[in-house]
């Protein structure tokens, strides 16, 4: 995590799947007021997980599962149409959340399905980026932009900047 990247600091605060392996009766606060025995499954922030997991010096207090949001189901509906997968549902920060969790757990299918579904997914949002009247207006590509994850965000609002500037040069360089 990069300690002042607003950016990492959200994707580290997204919620990972963690089984407690040792009984922790003094952490009430994270189980809602129960104690927390052994066994007990909850959803911690990334950071914390990670934390209680690998714990180098004595055995983890936790496992760490990989979350919903990069599971076999979506991982599986991101092969058959990655362009018709909300990212944004899944995890506002999907693509951070894939490069954390692909650093703590090796997966070579992850990061290749990952990889294919940016490459397909940054065409049509440059395409998009490019013609945006339906997003002025509340159209199609609102819904689009909607279901984008805060990466793609960024690079759809950079293709629309750049577009924009694009065309202002060639007006101003045409009249000179």
């Amino acid at each position: 995590m990069a300690y002042f990247s607003p950016t990492s600091i959200l994707t580290d605060a997204q919620k990972v799947p963690c089984t407690f392996e040792l009984a922790v009766p003094h952490l009430k606060p994270l189980n809602s007021g129960s104690s927390i025995d052994q066994g007990t499954k909850l959803d911690l922030p990334l950071w914390m997980g990670e934390m209680l997991a690998l714990d180098t010096h004595t055995d983890p207090l936790a496992t760490m599962e990989m979350p919903t949001a990069l599971g076999q189901r979506v991982m599986n509906a991101l092969r058959a149409d990655a362009k018709s997968v909300d990212l944004r549902a899944q995890a506002q920060w999907f693509y951070g959340l894939g490069e954390r969790m692909l650093f703590l757990f090796e997966d070579d299918e992850m990061v290749d399905v990952l990889t294919n579904t940016f490459k397909k997914r940054a065409h049509e949002i440059a395409d998009k980026a490019q013609n945006t009247r339906g997003v002025q207006q509340g159209g199609d590509s609102n819904d689009f932009v909607m279901g984008l994850d805060e990466t793609e965000r960024l690079l759809f609002r950079s293709s629309h900047e750049s577009t924009q500037a694009v065309k202002k040069w060639f007006e101003t360089s045409s009249r000179a």
